[in-house]
């Protein structure tokens, strides 16, 4: 695939990270108004946990960064994967209808993942 749009992937995927990342600990984005059925209770337990919230923003803000500098990009995948796999599955659970942001972020994931791929060969041996 074209190192241009590799690059830019890559670049699109840190920024959302990071935004969303420092939102968990800045909050400048608002909260939706109404969150749907059980979402609230699934966003209260992280919430109640303490610590599950600021862990998130951390490993999406840490995965921002080095992919934003282009630094252990294939370690910023491995640390995002399971969020993105959460994102997915709590809007396909929970909130179907806002499912397309999660689904871009995670293609872009794997078409990282793919474009790294012989960095990942050895876990696989």
């Amino acid at each position: 695939m074209n190192a241009k749009v590799i690059m830019v992937l890559r670049i699109l995927l840190a920024l959302a990270l990071l935004v969303f990342g420092l939102n968990k600990f800045l909050w400048f984005l608002p909260p939706p108004d109404e969150l749907p059925e059980g979402a609230a209770g699934f966003m209260g337990a992280l919430a109640a946990s303490g610590y599950m919230i600021k862990l998130i923003g951390a490993v999406e803000v840490v995965s921002g960064l080095l992919l934003l500098i282009n630094k252990w990009v294939p370690f910023a995948l491995i640390l995002m994967a399971p969020v993105l796999v959460n994102i997915l599955l709590y809007h396909l659970k929970y909130d179907p209808a806002t499912l397309a942001p999660g689904i871009i972020l995670t293609v872009i994931e794997i078409i990282l993942i793919y474009a790294n791929w012989n960095k990942f060969k050895p876990l696989f041996k």
